[in-house]
C-alpha cells in the first residue's frame, strides 16, 4: 500500500507540472518553460543552421570588383527553390531521410522555426505570452528570404509587425520586409516603409544605429532598382556614417566610390576610396580594392609615384598574396601611364603568373599587353594576346562590349596573320627554288649541322642531370630538389619532359600512345616508321626532295603570294590605318604584279596613300598613270573631281538599280551572253555607283555559264581584287577558292 501511495503522489506531481507547462496556461512557470525550451533548444538549432546557410552563401558568391558590386552580396540560383516537404505521421521514414539529405541549411532553419511556433506558441486570448515566438517568425521569414520565397517571407514579417508591435525586433523586421519587397519588384512600397521607419517612428522612439544602417542600406537597394542614382548616393553616405556592421558598411563605402567613378566625379571617388583604404576596421578585401580603385581614378600626375610606392609596399606584405594578380596589374598600368612600357610589361607578366589569379583579371592583362604590341605595330604578337583574352573569357562575360571590340580587332589580326604567313612561306619556297644545286646543298647542310648541335646539347644536358647509373641508389626526401631518384630531381624531370615533348609531342595517356593513328595498331612497320622520324631530320634528301619543281605549283605559289600582298595592303590601309606598311606591301606588289586587272586598283590605293603622307611626286605619277590608261573609270573621276558633289551621281542611282534588275532578270532567263554584252556597254556610261560591284559580280557569274573555267576564274579575280572590301569581292574570293 505504501508503495502504491508513493506512485500515486509521483504521478500527481508529474501531471501537475505538465499541466502547469501547458501552452494554454498563463503562468510564470509555463511562460519561462516554453521560452527557455524554444530559445535554447529549437531556435538555437535553427539559428545554427541559418548561420551555416549564410556561410555557404558567402562562399558561393564571388564579387567582380571590375564592376559595380551588388549592395547585398548574394548570388541567387535562377531556378525556383521549392519549400521543403516534411513527412506526416505514418509516412515512410526512409523517404524522409532522403528528403532531408537534399534540404538546404535554410530549409532546416525554417523547419526549426515552424517547430518552435507549433510547439511553444502561447497565444492566449489573442496575446502571445512566449517572448521567443517573434524571434521564431523572424527566423522563418529570413530563411524564406534566402530560399527566394519572398512572398511567404513577407507574410512572416507582416505577422510580426501586426502582432508584436512592441517587440524589440519590430524595426529590424520592417527592414527585412522592405528588402523582400525590393526582390519582388515593389521598390516604391519598400521606400515608403523605410521613410516611415526613419522619419515618423524616429520622432517617437530612438532607433538603434545598427537598424538605421540596415534601413539606409535597404533604401539604397530600392533606389538602385529605380535608377535614382542621387538617392543611392545619399543613402549609401548615410549607411556608412556609423560603421557598426563592418562588412556591409565597407561594402557600401566601396559601392559609393564606384558610383562616383561612374559619374566621372573622380575627386569624390578618390576621397571615398582613400578613406576606405585607410580604415583599419574594414575587411582586407575592401581595403586592397580601394587602393586599386585609387589607381583607376588617379589624376595621372606626380601622385603616381606615391601610388607606385604604396603598391610595392602592399606586394611586400605576403598576407596579400591572393591579390597579387590585381596588384601587379595596377602597378603595370601606373608604369605604362608614366611611359615606362618595359616595366609595365614586366608587371603585366607577373600578374599573369600570379597564383590563384582570376581569369577575368587576366582578360584585362592580356588586353593591355595586346594593346602595347599593337601600338608598336607588332601585330602578330598583339593578335596572340587578344586570342588569349577570347580563350579564357567565360560565357558570362562573352557579350561585354569590351570583349566584342577585342573579337572584332582580333578577327582582322587573324586575317593579317594568315596572309603574312602565306607571304613568308611562299617567299621562302621561291627563294629555295631560285637557288642553284650547290647553294641548296650548302644551305641545308648548314641547317642540319645546326639542329644536330642543338639536339646533342639537349641530350647531353639530359644525361648529365639524370645520372642513370645511380638514380635508384638511395633516395632522399621528397622535398630535396637534388635527390638521386629521377622523379625527385625537378631539374632532371624538366629536361626529360622537354625531350619527350620534342620527340613525341603531346600524347594522351592510353595504350599504344606512340601511334598517332590507332588504325595502324597491328603494323610493326608503322611503329618503326614513327620511331625513325627523328633520323630523317638529319638527311639532306629529306629537304631537297621537298622543294617543288612543277611550274604550275610555282605559278600558284606566286599568285597566292601576290594575292596575300594585296590583301595585306588593304588591311593595313583600311583597318589598321598603317600607311607605311600599306605602301610597303602595295609597292612590292607593283614590282611583282603581272595581272592587268590589278594595275588600276593598285595605283589608285598608292595615289591615296602617297597623298596622305605628302609624297607629291609619287602621288602625281600614280595619278597620271590612271588618267592616261583608265580615263573613263570611277577612279579617274574621283581623282579629277575629289570635291565634286554627288547629287548628279545620286540621281542616276535609281536608273542604275532599275538596269541591274533588268540584267538580273536576263541572267535568270539563261541569257548569259546578252547580260555580259549589256554590262560592258552600260558600265562605260556609269561613272560612279554603289551598284558597280554587283554588276561586276553578275558579269563574272554570267561568263562562268558559257565560257571556259579560266575565263570565269579571271573575271572573278578582277572582282575579288577590285572590290576586296565589298561583299561582292569576298563572295568572288570564296568562289575562287572553291574552283581551286
Amino acid at each position: 500500500m505504501k508503495r502504491l501511495h508513493k506512485i500515486l503522489i509521483l504521478l500527481t506531481v508529474l501531471v501537475t507540472v505538465l499541466y502547469s507547462c501547458s501552452t494554454q496556461k498563463d503562468t510564470l512557470v509555463s511562460k519561462n518553460f516554453h521560452a527557455l525550451t524554444a530559445k535554447y533548444n529549437v531556435l538555437f538549432n535553427g539559428e545554427q543552421a541559418f548561420q551555416q546557410g549564410l556561410k555557404d552563401i558567402r562562399e558561393q558568391h564571388t564579387d567582380n570588383f571590375w564592376k559595380r558590386l551588388q549592395i547585398e552580396p548574394i548570388t541567387f540560383d535562377e531556378r525556383k527553390i521549392e519549400a521543403p516537404k516534411f513527412n506526416s505521421p505514418g509516412e515512410d521514414f526512409n523517404n524522409k531521410q532522403e528528403e532531408n539529405k537534399s534540404a538546404t541549411p535554410f530549409d532546416r532553419a525554417e523547419e526549426k522555426a515552424v517547430k518552435a511556433i507549433q510547439k511553444h506558441s502561447m497565444n492566449i486570448k489573442g496575446y502571445e505570452k512566449n517572448r521567443q515566438i517573434d524571434d521564431a517568425y523572424l527566423l522563418l521569414g529570413k530563411s524564406r528570404y534566402y530560399t527566394q520565397r519572398f512572398i511567404p517571407a513577407v507574410e512572416a514579417f507582416n505577422y510580426i509587425i501586426a502582432n508584436y508591435p512592441n517587440a524589440n525586433l519590430n524595426y529590424e523586421t520592417r527592414v527585412w520586409r522592405a528588402k523582400a519587397n525590393v526582390r519582388l519588384g515593389n521598390e516604391e512600397t519598400a521606400i515608403q516603409s523605410m521613410k516611415l521607419l526613419l522619419k515618423v517612428v524616429d520622432e517617437k522612439e530612438e532607433i538603434s544605429k545598427e537598424v538605421q544602417e540596415q534601413a539606409y542600406t535597404a533604401m539604397a537597394m530600392a533606389y538602385t532598382e529605380t535608377d535614382t542614382i542621387q538617392k543611392v548616393i545619399e543613402h549609401l553616405n548615410n549607411a556608412t556614417q556609423t560603421f557598426i556592421n563592418r562588412e556591409q558598411s565597407a561594402r557600401n563605402m566601396f559601392i559609393l566610390g564606384q558610383v562616383y567613378s561612374e559619374l566621372n566625379r573622380k575627386d569624390s571617388a578618390r576621397m571615398v576610396f582613400q578613406k576606405l583604404a585607410n580604415k583599419k576596421q574594414a575587411p582586407v578585401k575592401y581595403r586592397i580594392h580601394a587602393n586599386i580603385e585609387l589607381v583607376k581614378n588617379s589624376a595621372k600626375d606626380s601622385s603616381d609615384v606615391l601610388l607606385i610606392n604604396r603598391f610595392k609596399k602592399l606586394i611586400k606584405n605576403t598576407d596579400n598574396r591572393k591579390y597579387y594578380d590585381e596588384l601587379y596589374y595596377q602597378l603595370g598600368t601606373l608604369y605604362e601611364d608614366r611611359g615606362n612600357t618595359k616595366k609595365a610589361v614586366e608587371y603585366y607578366k607577373k600578374s599573369l603568373t600570379a597564383k590563384d589569379g582570376s581569369n577575368y583579371q587576366k582578360t584585362y592583362t592580356y588586353e593591355r599587353l595586346g594593346n602595347l604590341h599593337f601600338n608598336k605595330q607588332d601585330y602578330l604578337l598583339a593578335g596572340s594576346y587578344y586570342d588569349s583574352v577570347l580563350q579564357i573569357t567565360s560565357k558570362e562575360f562573352d557579350s561585354e562590349k569590351r570583349i566584342r571590340r577585342i573579337r572584332r580587332k582580333n578577327k582582322g589580326l587573324t586575317t593579317l596573320k594568315k596572309y603574312e604567313d602565306v607571304v613568308k612561306n611562299n617567299d621562302s619556297i621561291l627563294q629555295l627554288v631560285a637557288m642553284s644545286t650547290n647553294e641548296r646543298t650548302a644551305y641545308f647542310e648548314s641547317y642540319i649541322e645546326k639542329i644536330k648541335k642543338e639536339d646533342e646539347e639537349r641530350r647531353q644536358q639530359l644525361l648529365n642531370s639524370q645520372n642513370f647509373g645511380n638514380q635508384f641508389g638511395g633516395g632522399t626526401s621528397f622535398g630535396n630538389n637534388k635527390g638521386k631518384w629521377y622523379f625527385y630531381n625537378t631539374q632532371s624531370k624538366g629536361f626529360g619532359e622537354a625531350e619527350f615533348q620534342r620527340i613525341w609531342g603531346t600524347r594522351p595517356l592510353e595504350d599504344n600512345w606512340r601511334l598517332s593513328d590507332k588504325t595502324a595498331i597491328n603494323s610493326n612497320n608503322e611503329i618503326a616508321e614513327e620511331e625513325d622520324i627523328n633520323k630523317s631530320r638529319y638527311e639532306l634528301a629529306t629537304y631537297i626532295e621537298a622543294i617543288p619543281t612543277d611550274p604550275k605549283i610555282l605559278n600558284q605559289l606566286k599568285e597566292d603570294r601576290n594575292d596575300a600582298l594585296y590583301q595585306l595592303g588593304l588591311i593595313y590601309k583600311e583597318q589598321f590605318k598603317n600607311t607605311g606598311l600599306a605602301i610597303k606591301n602595295f609597292e612590292r606588289l607593283t614590282n611583282l604584279n603581272q595581272k592587268e586587272e590589278l594595275k588600276l586598283p593598285l595605283n589608285y590605293h598608292l595615289y591615296q596613300l602617297y597623298t596622305e603622307v605628302g609624297e607629291i611626286a609619287k602621288a602625281t605619277r600614280a595619278k597620271e598613270f590612271i588618267l592616261q590608261n583608265y580615263p573613263n573609270t570611277r577612279f579617274a573621276e574621283i581623282i579629277i573631281s575629289p570635291d565634286k558633289k554627288l547629287e548628279a551621281i545620286e540621281e542616276k542611282e535609281d536608273e542604275i538599280a532599275k538596269k541591274y534588275k533588268e540584267l538580273y532578270y536576263l541572267y535568270k532567263n539563261y541569257k548569259y551572253e546578252e547580260v555580259v554584252n549589256q554590262i560592258n556597254t552600260f558600265s562605260e556610261t556609269v561613272a560612279k555607283s554603289d551598284l558597280i560591284p554587283k554588276l561586276a559580280l553578275l558579269k563574272a557569274l554570267a561568263i562562268g555559264k558559257y565560257k571556259s573555267k579560266e575565263e570565269y576564274k579571271k573575271a572573278l579575280e578582277f572582282v575579288a581584287f577590285s572590290y576586296a572590301n565589298k561583299e561582292e569581292g569576298k563572295k568572288a574570293e570564296e568562289i575562287i577558292k572553291l574552283l581551286k
